[in-house]
């Protein structure tokens, strides 16, 4: 009976001591199986797993010397020891500070735009539901990407701030990191494909928890957008286009493998300069565009020109242009915010749908007999 006791006894403890022993098994688990749930960006990859999510941003800026990972901790979710040396952001964020307009729209179609608290410069921000929130000091100016306002920033405590790096000299961000500030680099600006682009709406999905409600709004832009395509591709005529203006004596136009000379591509049209490499600006001489572009058919994007006037005012060579003489110079700096921020520049890398089916109204007019332009406008 005695031994039957002890035997008992040891038995109880052992159960006991499983019972009370720590759950280290999620903590010390692999969790190398999930799938990127990333499509179109390249420098974007996110990675979700129970109680949290691997955010991986490849490409912040050109040629970036590192990658950089952030670990996004759901409430109680347990952080594997491996991935402890990662900057750990706890998530749903509840205020947040971005650093390009481009993040505004994401954060209102996701309807956390509540959340943000500062933003370096609002006077660049177009949107009429973040302009109120400006007006009532909801959204705090907190100074310039060179020189943040660092006394503020420590101030509104933002949950996390999204940084926009243009290469890997930083030092304002970095000063913001050594005051106790957590910095998510984000590098929608150094994608090149329009679907790219738009796709970094899950970067702020991840952030926010609403990941489902992300993947809905992206998918239908991706659906939107390739019907758009296919609707291209049955036109017949292909158009000859050219791009950009004059700036200090040097002709700034995409390279072909850039996001504006994409949409172009998409609307089935001949993007002058298309074979060339590169996804930045191409610095020519005007006599150089005269020579291939003086026929050319379309005119998009004259840089900051609003009128036809203005244009020959600024150089008289622009006229000699066949694209000017019929008038089929079409911009988008004549649709602007209350304090002049230009709208396509916040608004068009999220809504690539809306982009492609203005070059189509204008190139193929045809194909979209019932839809009015909505970022350019022809000018007179």
């Amino acid at each position: 009976m005695k031994t039957v006791f002890l035997k008992f006894s040891l038995l109880l403890v052992m159960v006991l001591a499983v019972g009370c022993k720590p759950n280290t098994a999620n903590k010390n688990s692999s969790f190398s199986n999930a799938s990127n749930q990333i499509k179109y960006a390249k420098g974007l990859a996110i990675y979700k797993y129970n109680g949290f999510s691997i955010l991986k941003i490849k490409d912040p800026w050109p040629n970036a010397a590192k990658e950089y990972t952030y670990i996004l901790q759901e409430k109680n979710g347990i952080i594997p020891d491996s991935l402890q040396q990662n900057p750990i952001i706890p998530i749903p964020l509840k205020t947040i500070v971005a650093t390009s307009t481009t993040h505004i729209p994401s954060l209102e179609m996701l309807g956390v735009e509540n959340t943000l608290v500062g933003f370096p410069n609002t006077a660049y921000i177009s949107s009429e539901k973040m302009r109120r929130r400006i007006d009532l000091g909801n959204i705090r100016d907190v100074g310039n990407d060179q020189s943040f306002n660092t006394e503020l920033l420590i101030e509104l405590a933002p949950a996390a701030i999204i940084g926009q790096g243009i290469d890997n000299n930083n030092p304002a961000l970095d000063n913001l990191q050594k005051s106790g500030l957590k910095v998510i680099f984000n590098g929608d600006w150094n994608e090149s494909s329009p679907l790219g682009k738009a796709e970094w709406i899950k970067f702020f999905g991840a952030l926010y928890g609403l990941e489902s409600k992300a993947n809905f709004l992206f998918n239908s832009i991706e659906t939107d957008y390739l019907k758009t395509v296919a609707l291209a591709q049955k036109t017949t005529a292909k158009p000859t286009v050219f791009s950009g203006a004059v700036f200090e004596n040097q002709w700034y136009m995409p390279q072909g493998n850039s996001w504006g000379a994409l949409f172009i591509k998409e609307a089935n049209a001949n993007y002058l300069w298309s074979e060339t490499k590169g996804t930045g600006s191409l610095s020519l001489s005007i006599e150089s565009v005269l020579v291939k572009a003086q026929n050319a058919d379309f005119w998009i994007g004259p840089g900051q020109f609003t009128s036809l006037k203005e244009m020959t005012a600024a150089n008289p060579h622009y006229a000699q242009f066949k694209a000017f003489q019929t008038k089929n110079v079409y911009s988008y700096s004549t649709k602007k915010g209350k304090t002049g921020g230009l709208i396509y520049y916040e608004l068009a890398p999220n809504r690539p749908d809306l982009v492609l089916k203005d070059m189509i109204k204008i190139l193929h007019p045809e194909v979209l007999p019932n839809y009015k332009l909505y970022f350019f406008e022809k000018l007179q």
